[in-house]
């Protein structure tokens, strides 16, 4: 039987109290998203004043985070004309995004879920989502 390391709802939990915190810090409300390792959202929160255009992209961001397993801020880079994944945002039924906002969540050097949050400026929402990394 294979076993597949994931996080629990507590540890999402804990991951959109810090994000909330942050977004609250910066006065700017989020959409916060956590999935698990297979990519399923586990728990979202849309602040009260968060974008409803946003609901879709933070999750989104949480499954680009978690599919290929990287910051997508740092896929976003990549996915620019020229660069060797551009068009990416095209595929997996445009669910990929490529701006800031989405962070894999590690637990012993092994992937375990991400988070995606949405609402602010790409700014905001990265440090968002680095504190709610941070937090987990």
């Amino acid at each position: 039987m294979l076993s597949i390391p994931t996080l629990s709802l507590d540890d999402a939990k804990r991951v959109i109290a810090a994000a909330e915190a942050e977004s609250s810090t910066q006065g700017q409300p989020s959409n916060i998203a956590v999935v698990d390792a297979g990519g399923n959202l586990v728990a979202h929160v849309r602040m009260d004043g968060a974008w409803l255009g946003s609901i879709d992209i933070s999750i989104n961001k949480a499954f680009t985070a978690r599919a290929f397993d990287t910051a997508t801020k740092d896929l976003g880079d990549l996915a620019q004309p020229g660069e060797q994944f551009y068009g990416i945002h095209a595929s997996n039924d445009g669910r990929v995004m490529i701006f800031a906002g989405g962070i894999p969540l590690e637990r012993d050097g092994q992937v375990v879920g991400a988070v995606g949050v949405s609402g602010g400026t790409g700014v905001q929402d990265q440090a968002v989502a680095e504190a709610a990394a941070s937090a987990f």
